[in-house]
């Protein structure tokens, strides 16, 4: 079951990724890979939030947790795409570029991560920490 649930969630996650690439948010990629940019954050504060959630409901079955966490989360979000994207960026002498992507999608990343577990958690940081 665990492995229906993680494979369910990874298409599900796979197309929404190549979905968003698309998308591109009427913002240039020419000297920043915005859209993995987005798509790594937004999955963070998701994993974050998710992660919360799950500290509130620790009765939800583990092939849900499973399928979105790992399955969906874990598709949709893609760290080889990004180191991809600062290699290419380095090739390109582009360092100021390599210097803001670097920041913001792992600065960045923890952000959304601590924001989305704290709106998840119903705030309660410490609490699930301690535990």
């Amino acid at each position: 079951m665990k492995y229906l649930a993680v494979g369910i969630g990874g298409i599900i996650g796979s197309l929404l990724r190549f979905f968003v690439s698309n998308i591109h948010f009427g913002l240039s990629d020419e000297y920043l890979p915005l859209d993995t940019l987005i798509v790594n954050l937004l999955g963070s504060y998701l994993l974050g939030l998710l992660t919360g959630l799950y500290s509130r409901f620790p009765k939800l079955p583990s092939y849900i947790q499973l399928s979105i966490g790992t399955g969906l989360i874990g598709s949709f979000t893609t760290f080889s795409t990004f180191s991809n994207e600062m290699v290419q960026l380095m090739l390109d002498k582009l360092y100021m570029q390599v210097f803001i992507y670097f920041i913001g999608s792992f600065i960045g990343g923890l952000g959304m991560a601590y924001i989305g577990f704290l709106i998840g958690s119903g705030g309660k940081w410490k609490k699930v920490m301690s535990e």
